[in-house]
Order: structure tokens, then C-alpha cells, then sequence
């Protein structure tokens, strides 16, 4: 009988089968409208994955399974859960005589309040936003450009490590950079400093598919994670959500962050300028703040034990040794860290009362920031805007451009910054405060990555970094409205066209 049946369908007509991948076509394309009409989205993202599962079908569901669903929030072994695990074991150890009271006491004592009435209306105003983060003064702060500058600093604070160096990255390739960093931080293991190396799966999958982290996996002392949401053991299928920072601390006293990945194209060579991008120095009690960011992310790919984590060692005394006011601005796709940066960002656009810079490599921010940007223009605001002039990611530069005649508009200025590609990031509100970090101002950026940004209030760098940010502007070719109005039609459906596919993407 069995035989029969299977005779008896392999002679069906054609439309029969037809008839079961339609049925099968419609079952999984209800399954994604389910989905996104279950998590409150923006209807414009909705409507893209919609029009994308129904018209693609298998791949279109396929996509939307990897990419389209975030599910973080929603399942208690993601992050959020990991985060509040490893924020009860902190508030365990900030008791007398255990490990991470003197956290307790930089939290108490430290907190700084800034004294200029612009300064602290603004601080006022996110400190509900940052309510985890602290303004902690008694810091140092210092800009530094480009991989020429950056790499020698942080290979010497490696060198000079006693006890442990965290090191988390987006990006770490298979170059001379990439060894150079790699090679150094094995040397210091075997000579008994403990490092622990985490780099963003996805980032750097250049990395993971060549031999690079083989040569390291049996060096002593030595850990090296890749950051992934795509983990079936652990149920997790999400690609699309990506840890984009960049973070290295040594010793618990002195740090590094920005927007620098590990790879040779940010070093100068001959006939090849490093692209153009921002880090900073630090030191004093913000590094403790570093300190937990990279512990908590540790934490959450590897379990590893929160007193190994957690130790004293890792927060040692760190007194005031400067004059700047730093606090962290971290964000991520948490309930806790949902469009944190993009709050901040959004705050400190409708506080500016004179100028406004913002450096980002790609523009394509959410319909908030871009008005309230556009707003800060139309009320006397000196609004400028650097971005490159030619963009790595072309999609991403053509989605920027559709937005370009709205800022024009509204009165304010853009520069595109000629080449070498400007991968930089940096805001400066009205000489008062400046922000640097690794969050671009892109849709990725604030709503679907894990970054971290600083926020300072110090006079010293905001100079220092205005006058790298004029620079800038120096090497750049300012975009007029009325020649940029002239540009040929097909270039503006090809920018509009790639505009909507950004909250996809």
C-alpha cells in the first residue's frame, strides 16, 4: 500500500506540488507577520520584512529568522539576564572588608557635578538617562588620531602590564596589526599576566575563517572569545546583533576607547594614509566604569566565576589625577540599554544653543535625532556635519545622502572630508560637553549594536578635540544646496531607494 501511495504521488501533475509550496509559502509568511505585529516595531521596518517574506519566498523568511527578530529582550538567557546576574554579584562584593568596596566608595565620593549652569543643565537632563553610570571626576582624557597614534600607546601600556589586560575589539584581521597585538599580549601571558582577548565574531570573520587565533589557543594565561548572538546551544539564531566596541584596560588603572579597530588600513604606509578615526587615553576612577563593561560582556559569553571576575584586582584604588568629568554611555538591544546613546544623542542636540559639530562616518540617524538636529539649525544653531566624502559601506552612503537636503534646508552646514575614508565619531555641544566612542550616528549603531561611548566635561580635551574635528573641516569640500539640488534624478531614487532599506539593515 505504502508503495502505492508513493507512486501515486510521485505521478501527480505539476500544480500539485505547486499547491503544497503555496500552502507552505503562505503558512510561513503568516508565521513573520505574527512575529512583527507581536513586537512593537517601527511600521516602516515592519512593512519592509513583510513585503520581503512574501515576495521572497524561503529566503525572505530566511532572513527575517537571522536578522529581522530581536529576540533578547524576550528570552531570560540573553544578555539582560546576564547583566543582572553580574550586577548582584558586583553588589555582593561592595560590602566592608570584601573586594569591590572601594566601587562603593568611587560611587559615593567621586561623583562629580559640573559648575558651569550650561554644563550642568545638561547633565541634569541625562542623568536619568545614565542612572548605571555615574559623572565621576578626577580624570585625565586624551584624544589621539588614527592608528599612528594610537597602536604605540596601547602597545606599550601592554608591555608595561603587571596583572591583566582586557582587550575587546569590533574588528581584529589577519595583518601585521592584528599578529602584532596578538603576539605581544601571548608574550605577556606566558610571562603570567592574565589575558582575556574578545572580538566580535561577525567583525572580524575574516579572522575566524583564516588559522589566526590557532597559533594562540594553548598559550597559558590566555583566553580569546568571539562575541556571537548565533549560538545554537544556546538557542540563540541572531545575527544582526553585533558588539561594535572598543575597549582595552591594563591593570585595572589605565584604558583605552574609541572607535580604532585592530587592522593594518589604520596605519599610515607609504602612498596609503590611515583612514581617519578617533581613540582616547584615559585615566583615573572612569576606568573602573571600562572595567565593568568589558566584565559584564565577558561574562555573558563565557560564565566564567564571578569572584575570578569580580576581584579586587581587577578595581585597585585609583585616585584623582586630573580634572576631567567623564561619564560611560553604553547601549545596546536590552530593555535596559535600548537607544540609550540615541537618547543622549537626541538630549544634547535640542540643549545646543551655539554649535553643534558631529563627526560620523555614516549618516543615516532615526527620524528623532534628524529633526531635532534640523531644529537646533533653525533656531541660530551653528550646525556642522563631517562625514566622508567617499564611504566604505555604499549603501550606507547613499541612505545618508537622501537626508543631506534636509539638513541643507534647515540651515545647516555639511563637509564631506576628502580622502583617506573619515571612519571617526565625535560630538561637541556648544565648548561644554564632548562625546566620543564607537556609536556612529546610524540606525545599526543605535538601535541594534552593543556600544560604548564617553561623555566629558573638560575643557582641555573639548579644545583639543575641536581643534582635530576643524581640522577636519579644513580637508573637506562644503556642500552647497543649490548645487546639490542639481544632482541627476537617478542618483536621488538610488539614495531614497537605499534609505528605506536601512531599517533592515
Amino acid at each position: 500500500m505504502s508503495g502505492s501511495i508513493f507512486n501515486l504521488l510521485a505521478t501527480e501533475p505539476t500544480w500539485f506540488w505547486i499547491g503544497v509550496e503555496i500552502v507552505l509559502h503562505i503558512t510561513v509568511f503568516l508565521l513573520v507577520v505574527y512575529s512583527c505585529l507581536n513586537t512593537r516595531r517601527e511600521a516602516t521596518s515592519a512593512l519592509l520584512w513583510i513585503f520581503v517574506a512574501w515576495s521572497f519566498p524561503l529566503i525572505g523568511p530566511l532572513l527575517y529568522l537571522l536578522f529581522g527578530i530581536n529576540r533578547v529582550p524576550r528570552k531570560a538567557w540573553h544578555k539582560q539576564r546576564a547583566d543582572n546576574e553580574f550586577l548582584t554579584e558586583r553588589l555582593l562584593r561592595e560590602s566592608e572588608s570584601l573586594p569591590l568596596v572601594y566601587w562603593r566608595a568611587v560611587h559615593e565620593t567621586l561623583v562629580a557635578e559640573p559648575t558651569d549652569p550650561a554644563a550642568q543643565s545638561l547633565n541634569n537632563t541625562l542623568s536619568p538617562i545614565l542612572s548605571d553610570y555615574p559623572l565621576l571626576g578626577g580624570n585625565t582624557i586624551e584624544p589621539l588620531v588614527d592608528g599612528d597614534a594610537t597602536y604605540p600607546r596601547m602597545l606599550d601600556a601592554i608591555r608595561q602590564a603587571r596583572h591583566h589586560v582586557h582587550l575587546q575589539t569590533f574588528i581584529v584581521w589577519n595583518d601585521a596589526i592584528g599578529r602584532e597585538f596578538l603576539d605581544l599580549l601571548a608574550e605577556k601571558a606566558r610571562q603570567g599576566v592574565t589575558v582575556r582577548f574578545m572580538f566580535d565574531s561577525f567583525g572580524s570573520m575574516g579572522a575566524v575563517l583564516s588559522p589566526l587565533f590557532l597559533r594562540y589557543r594553548h598559550v597559558p594565561n590566555m583566553q580569546i572569545v568571539g562575541w556571537t548572538q548565533a549560538n545554537l546551544l544556546k538557542r540563540l539564531v541572531q545575527f544582526n546583533l553585533r558588539n561594535h566596541r572598543k575597549i582595552m584596560v591594563v591593570d585595572g588603572e589605565r584604558a583605552f576607547m574609541g572607535g580604532i579597530n585592530l587592522r593594518q588600513e589604520n596605519l599610515s604606509r607609504p602612498g596609503a594614509p590611515a583612514i581617519r578615526d578617533y581613540h582616547v587615553a584615559v585615566r583615573g576612577p572612569i576606568v573602573q566604569e571600562l572595567q565593568y563593561s568589558f566584565l559584564r560582556d565577558w561574562y555573558f559569553m563565557t560564565d566564567d566565576d564571578p569572584d575570578v571576575l569580580l576581584q579586587q584586582a581587577h578595581f585597585p584604588h585609583l585616585p584623582a589625577v586630573g580634572p576631567a568629568m567623564v561619564r560611560v554611555a553604553n547601549s545596546g538591544p536590552t530593555p535596559d540599554g535600548m537607544e540609550v546613546i540615541a537618547q543622549v544623542f537626541f538630549e544634547c542636540l535640542i540643549a545646543a544653543r551655539r554649535q553643534l559639530f558631529v563627526v560620523t562616518p555614516y549618516f543615516v540617524p532615526t527620524h528623532d535625532i534628524l529633526q531635532a538636529l534640523c531644529s537646533a539649525a533653525r533656531r541660530g544653531v551653528d550646525v556642522r556635519l563631517i562625514i566622508p566624502k567617499t564611504n566604505n559601506h555604499l549603501y550606507a552612503g547613499l541612505a545618508g545622502q537622501s537626508l543631506y537636503e534636509d539638513v541643507l534646508k534647515a540651515g545647516g552646514r555639511i563637509f564631506r572630508r576628502r580622502d583617506p575614508f573619515m571612519h571617526a565619531k565625535a560630538l561637541i555641544v556648544d565648548d561644554t560637553l564632548a562625546m566620543v566612542g564607537s556609536a556612529n550616528l546610524d540606525v545599526r549603531s543605535l538601535r541594534l549594536n552593543y556600544e560604548s561611548n564617553l561623555i566629558v566635561y573638560d575643557q582641555g580635551y573639548i579644545r583639543a578635540l575641536k581643534q582635530i574635528v576643524s581640522n577636519e573641516q579644513a580637508n573637506s569640500d562644503e556642500l552647497d544646496l543649490a548645487t546639490w539640488q542639481t544632482r541627476p534624478t537617478s542618483h536621488r531614487l538610488l539614495e531614497n531607494f537605499c534609505y528605506l532599506l536601512m531599517p533592515m539593515l
